[in-house]
């Protein structure tokens, strides 16, 4: 028999349901998932060795939680998905808005309703899903909010006094009984709404104008909150932390692997866009590694973080900036491209929090300096970087291509060069090639003409070529002969500045 054809009171005794709290449910129903070896928090990555087993051991411990971490750390996804140890439904008193238990009635409608209907008393099931309730803290959060006020127009209506519980119109916390309740960002409340929430957490009382109603609420807390709030916008009151009972520390992803595989499940792109536009996994790496760059360089606010957010956004506007080549030529699909990076400068510039020395460089100037870090943190995943080779004392295996720009010659890489062009720009400048097959025998196709490209910023990186901002693309040039020629359109840098990272 499915169990939500069951409709009143008298049949659910009969049945074998059997009520337990919030934190038991979930308890029960993790324990299940490990015996099983099933992960009910699918799709959090790079958690399993760290996060993950605290967070179980909390639910094990029937804890409330506070997830504390820096921004973009999946802080939300992880309170989100704790709706998979739910139960997949549960019984209400029909008509109650707090979710009452027929077995255990809170509200004074329920007790009223069972009272005058016995076993008749007509029940309804709610999902999971519908056992969710998130807020998010922000300074104008008030108690009525959270936890309910008193309503005139009811007491009006129902000719009742402003002490009977009747009156009172319940905020989100007590609507959230038999369920989970999250606040993300826990410390923008103000003190004095912190207080009102232990007091639910100990006491499983309210106070509402005055009046003071005992509601033992059955609910799993869970709150989020970034280590920064403590100091720049508030603090948790301690008396509120002290009732929290497990504090879980987040992270960022540790690796490149993880971080990419974090990207590729969270980024939106179309159906054309994952049909058309061709990835390559040197593309991936340098995304990625923009973000590790951020996360130690010294012009970000270390303490802001650098959420996974960014490249996230970052790989969706490389793919983007390719989409829109392809269209403009018209061409059914096309490749990523190195210099594809310049359309993700919108997507950092918009992520970083700025010390005052990255104040001073500009958002835009320091995107540019994570990005052409993240070149040289790559170059030697492919090639013998000239350090490298000046250590060992071996002859340069570039020193042709760089001989061939000394020569006056030079490599204009436009933006929206079509798929041919792009080839024939690369093979016209000797020994480019050879170089590539040299260091990457077994790479082929287009994967070797990226490396081509790759090999051009990269000597840039290491001041063994020019590279200068132009009109709707960059130039190539010998690095000396640049040094004497005033540049004719704007360098990726601001004029006055001379910063060896230049794009």
């Amino acid at each position: 028999m499915n169990i939500t054809n069951i409709k009143t009171l008298g049949e659910l005794k009969q049945s074998e349901y059997k009520p337990k709290s919030i934190k038991d449910e979930l308890r029960d129903n993790l324990i299940n998932f490990l015996e099983e070896n099933k992960n009910p928090f699918e799709g959090i990555v790079g958690f399993d060795d760290t996060v993950i087993p605290d967070l179980q051991t909390a639910v094990l411990s029937r804890h409330d939680i506070l997830l504390l971490g820096l921004r973009g750390q999946a802080k939300t996804k992880i309170a989100r998905l704790m709706i998979n140890l739910l139960d997949e439904y549960i019984p209400v008193v029909e008509g109650s808005e707090l979710n009452d238990d027929p077995f255990n009635p809170l509200s004074v409608y329920a007790k009223e309703i069972i009272l005058r209907d016995g076993d008749n008393t007509r029940i309804s099931w709610i999902h999971c899903s519908e056992r969710y309730t998130e807020k998010l803290a922000t300074p104008d959060v008030s108690v009525a909010d959270l936890i309910g006020d008193v309503d005139p127009i009811k007491a009006a209506a129902l000719k009742l006094p402003y002490s009977d519980e009747r009156v009172i119109h319940f905020g989100l916390i007590p609507r959230s009984h038999r369920g989970i309740f999250v606040i993300n960002e826990l410390p923008d409340l103000q003190a004095r709404i912190q207080v009102a929430l232990f007091n639910i957490l100990q006491e499983s009382d309210i106070q509402i104008r005055g009046f003071k109603v005992r509601l033992p609420l059955d609910i799993q807390f869970i709150f989020t909150a970034n280590p920064e709030d403590y100091t720049n916008r508030g603090s948790i009151v301690t008396p509120l932390k002290d009732r929290i009972d497990s504090q879980i520390l987040t992270h960022y992803p540790r690796n490149i692997e993880i971080s990419k595989r974090i990207t590729q499940q969270e980024a939106n792109l179309t159906k054309d866009q994952k049909e058309k536009i061709n990835p390559d996994e040197i593309l991936l790496d340098l995304v990625e590694q923009i973000a590790f760059e951020a996360r130690g360089s010294e012009y970000i606010d270390a303490k802001s973080g650098v959420s996974a957010r960014l490249s996230i956004s970052a790989y969706e506007n490389l793919i983007s900036t390719a989409e829109r080549r392809r269209i403009l030529n018209n061409e059914k699909e096309t490749n990523l491209r190195v210099s594809d990076l310049y359309g993700v400068i919108p997507s950092i510039t918009g992520k970083i929090e700025l010390v005052y020395e990255g104040e001073q460089e500009g958002p835009a100037k320091v995107a540019q300096i994570l990005i052409g870090k993240a070149f040289r943190n790559n170059f030697i995943k492919y090639f013998p970087t000239p350090d490298s080779l000046k250590k060992t004392q071996q002859p340069s295996p570039y020193q042709p291509i760089i001989d061939w720009f000394k020569k006056g010659n030079k490599a204009d890489l436009m933006m929206n060069l079509t798929d041919k062009q792009y080839k024939e720009l690369l093979q016209n400048i000797p020994q480019l090639e050879n170089v590539v097959k040299k260091f990457q025998p077994s790479v082929n196709g287009n994967s070797r003409l990226l490396l081509m490209e790759f090999l051009l910023f990269g000597l840039s990186e290491f001041s063994l070529l020019s590279r200068t901002k132009i009109e709707d693309g960059i130039q190539f040039r010998d690095m000396l002969s640049s040094m004497f020629t005033m540049p004719q359109t704007e360098d990726f840098e601001d004029e006055d500045d001379s910063s060896e990272y230049k794009m």
